[in-house]
């Protein structure tokens, strides 16, 4: 089979003279945590990065098909991106909230306006993790309830509130967490009890939320977080109708809902701006991350002026949150995203990997699933498609493979088992297509 070429394209990396990665990786073992884990059997070292690309310190390209972890939204070192955080940089590198200052306040307008409904008012974090541990503050502060429906096969974050909400037993330590946390039945058609053939699937599904509220908490609760497709656990696109009939069952029990938008926002999912509008909700809360900022840490929680108010009865104060450079960031991302039209970029190229991963589905017996909206989307390896036993190191094989012809990959899902493609959304055809070809070479030699 012949081996694919990555496209074109003008940019040169400018020479490498660092340490080596052997240097580096040296330097990782003896004085970073152990507890870090890194792709691949050889590391690679990335040095620099460009849109849709990195090189590493050898100056080998690669096509970025994970997105720095789907954090890279508008492109590598975007030349618009850049320039607003040097702008900033050199004029103000650092002011609180307890100052005016006017980056923050023009980019929370600017967020705001991205919102459907009532979802107005915007506070700013530094990750994800922190974004679900503030929305959760918020939800039982607002309500007065204290237990929290999540979802299985749910990942939103490292944190103790993170780690209590996510449903991965590898993610979380043995410690004490998880107090009123309570998890519901992952709409996850492929393994879970009701399948794509299945029409109702979305409403029997939310009906475990239901169930989940009558059994194991009072009958009133704080709310109910969801990732708008499950990211770490495999990009699982939800069944049709799924959270429409889980927040009503929510708000019945006087929660207020919850969207985790930290992988599917601005404009990922090609259809909408936001993961939840793919389901017809509007979310009482809402946080995002990764993306919103490009690879800067920023993330944010918006809801409404009413929940929004239960801040105010205490002292909350974020020392990061909306720093002057990364706000500057922030605003030239939605910029980007818009000038760009990377949403309708997102919508055509992930239709059309979508339909080559269904051929290539075809072809290779290992491929058991295919699921995602727009840039967002996976496939889940098994070793028989009537067991759907995982195919954990087969997984990895391909992305092995996959990283040696130059592209990088992302997994998920428990066992390692789901190969997932998040690159940015400037991607091309021509990148697509060298994506497709790489995944056909490295499931040929599976």
């Amino acid at each position: 089979m012949k081996t694919p070429a990555l496209p074109p394209t003008d940019h040169v990396p400018t020479p490498y003279t660092g340490p080596s990665a052997e240097e580096v990786l040296a330097l990782r073992k003896q004085f970073m945590s152990p507890g870090l884990f890194l792709y691949y059997k050889k590391p690679i070292m990335l040095a620099e990065g460009r849109m849709q690309y990195v090189w590493d310190e050898t100056g080998k390209r690669y096509l970025d098909g994970l997105g720095g972890i789907v954090t890279v939204s508008v492109g590598h070192c975007h030349p618009k991106v850049v320039a607003a955080a040097n702008k900033q940089t050199g004029t103000l590198q650092h002011s609180t909230t307890i100052y005016l200052q006017p980056n923050v306040a023009e980019y929370a307008e600017k967020l705001a306006a991205k919102m459907p409904g009532d979802l107005k008012v915007c506070y700013f974090v530094n990750s994800g993790s922190e974004a679900n541990d503030l929305a959760l503050l918020m939800a039982r502060a607002y309500t007065g309830n204290y237990d929290i429906v999540g979802l299985r096969n749910a990942y939103h974050g490292g944190n103790a509130a993170g780690m209590s909400l996510t449903a991965h037993s590898t993610w979380k330590f043995n410690v004490p967490h998880s107090f009123g946390v309570h998890h519901a039945i992952a709409p996850y058609a492929y393994r879970g009890p009701y399948g794509y053939d299945d029409p109702d699937a979305g409403r029997k599904y939310a009906d475990d939320v239901k169930s989940v509220i009558e059994f194991a908490t009072s009958g009133q609760i704080a709310g109910f977080i969801a990732e708008s497709i499950q990211g770490v656990g495999g990009f699982v696109v939800f069944p049709d109708g799924y959270l429409k009939q889980a927040y009503e069952h929510v708000r019945a029990a006087g929660g207020v809902c919850i969207a985790d938008e930290v992988q599917t926002g601005f404009g990922r999912t090609g259809t909408h701006y936001w993961g939840f509008e793919t389901q017809g909700v509007i979310p009482d809360i809402v946080t995002m991350a990764k993306g919103i900022g490009n690879g800067v840490p920023l993330a944010a929680v918006v809801t409404t002026p009413e929940i929004a108010a239960t801040l105010a009865k205490r002292i909350h104060f974020n020392t990061f949150g909306g720093n002057p450079v990364v706000s500057a960031v922030g605003k030239a991302v939605l910029e980007v995203i818009d000038e760009e039209g990377l949403q309708a970029n997102s919508l055509k190229l992930g239709a059309y990997i979508l339909a080559g991963l269904e051929k290539l589905k075809e072809k290779h017996s290992i491929i058991g699933d295919v699921r995602g909206k727009g840039l967002m989307l996976a496939i889940e390896l098994v070793k028989d498609r009537t067991t759907k036993e995982p195919a954990s190191a087969e997984c990895a094989q391909v992305v092995e493979t996959a990283k040696d012809l130059g592209l990088l990959l992302g997994k998920g899902g428990l066992r390692g088992q789901t190969i997932r493609f998040a690159p940015p959304m400037c991607i091309t055809q021509a990148d697509a297509d060298f994506l497709l070809e790489v995944l056909d070479v490295a499931l040929s030699e599976i």
